[in-house]
């Protein structure tokens, strides 16, 4: 049978009508218009004064990092249970990462952590919402405006879902999203930086374009700066996707739904939480499995794909990744973040990709199922 695959987009003849119109005439004294048109209705989706597209969610946070003025000596606090390009320009600016731990049913940053994490040179916080959900934006929210902490919020995963009635990527300093292939809205690479804080917004324009500033004689530098621009094509396939992006979130929510019921009732597995103030968009199905059954998520994922099923592993702890490991901070968060280190250990992404049909996720929950009844028994 054809491989169930963990993640993929939804493309119509829309974003393919608009990717061939920018091939033809997105050049010239057009060059911009795509990215003009991204730019403005993804800042109005999501409801934020200024918005920059970029390469990738990567570079969005380096930019944001950057033009918040952060860098050597400083210290920014980040989720242990997250993929390493949140934690990455941390150390592209010369700060060092705090790893924080998350909580065990939101798989979020942890306020409590964050309070243990802070130190007199932490300066910024960035909060991950990890697999479509959202912290406790409230507490973590207060906790930095008390310290007087930058806030980036890494909405990479979270198009479409909202805390208390607003949406992913409205809240802190700045806030990041990704395009990837694999995301719910995908530009094929690409990635968005969002702020209300027009000095940052003027300082990042600066920064992206190899430190020139808007406006000045052409090939005039003022500093060294980066490369950090989205193609018109991507844009063209991005302001499609984001056109029919209501249609997008309601079917990961409806492949979410497929899974729910078709696990209700198995034995220790819990899948994503929303909790009462979080609409989860579900980017990625998650499925915990209790301690108690004894599984290895490697060796499951192992039988599943022998089965013609591919997932992921739930993000490893950052501070326990080979980029870490000698890191004083890492070695402390290993012995403090427990939870990102024992949801780590038995956690795994099911198929989640737009393209699933019902009977594919029927099949996927039938074939847990049972390896999981044979797990029971044995």
């Amino acid at each position: 049978m054809e491989r169930i695959p963990v993640a993929g987009p939804w493309i119509t003849e829309r974003e393919i009508a608009y990717v061939t119109d920018a091939v033809k005439t997105a050049w010239y004294g057009e060059a911009n218009t795509y990215q003009r048109r991204f730019e403005e209705a993804f800042k109005t989706y999501v409801s934020r004064r200024y918005a920059m597209a970029l390469p990738s969610a990567t570079s969005a946070i380096h930019l944001a990092l950057a033009g918040l003025g952060i860098g050597e000596g400083d210290e920014v606090i980040v989720p242990d249970a997250t993929w390493i390009a949140t934690s990455a320009p941390i150390s592209y600016v010369g700060a060092t990462p705090v790893f924080a731990d998350i909580e065990p049913r939101s798989w979020c940053l942890s306020p409590a952590s964050l309070e243990a994490c802070l130190s007199e040179r932490t300066r910024a916080v960035i909060l991950v919402n990890l697999y479509g959900g959202m912290p406790d934006m409230d507490a973590v929210l207060a906790i930095a405006q008390r310290e007087r902490l930058a806030v980036i919020e890494d909405a990479a995963e979270s198009v479409g879902a909202e805390y208390r009635r607003r949406r992913a990527g409205s809240f802190g300093n700045a806030s990041v999203f990704s395009f990837h292939g694999s995301k719910t809205l995908t530009t094929g690479e690409g990635g968005m930086l969002l702020t209300d804080d027009e000095a940052l917004y003027q300082r990042a324009l600066v920064l992206r374009d190899h430190g020139r500033a808007p406006g000045t004689k052409q090939f005039w530098n003022q500093e060294i700066g980066f490369k950090y621009r989205m193609s018109s094509l991507q844009a063209a396939l991005g302001l499609g996707q984001l056109e029919r992006i209501d249609e997008l979130v309601e079917r990961k929510r409806t492949i979410f739904a497929w899974y729910r019921e078709g696990l209700d009732g198995a034995e220790g597995v819990t899948l994503n939480y929303a909790g009462p103030m979080v609409m989860n968009a579900y980017w990625m199905v998650t499925a915990v499995f209790d301690a108690a059954l004894g599984l290895e998520k490697e060796a499951l994922m192992d039988a599943l794909s022998r089965r013609g099923i591919d997932t992921r592993p739930f993000f490893y702890p950052l501070s326990s990744l080979p980029a870490y490991v000698d890191q004083p901070e890492a070695k402390a968060a290993a012995i403090r973040n427990e939870h990102a280190y024992d949801i780590s250990r038995r956690a795994i992404n099911l198929p989640s990709a737009l393209n699933l049909t019902r009977s594919q996720v029927e099949y996927v929950c039938r074939e847990l199922r049972g390896l999981l009844e044979r797990r029971a028994a044995a």
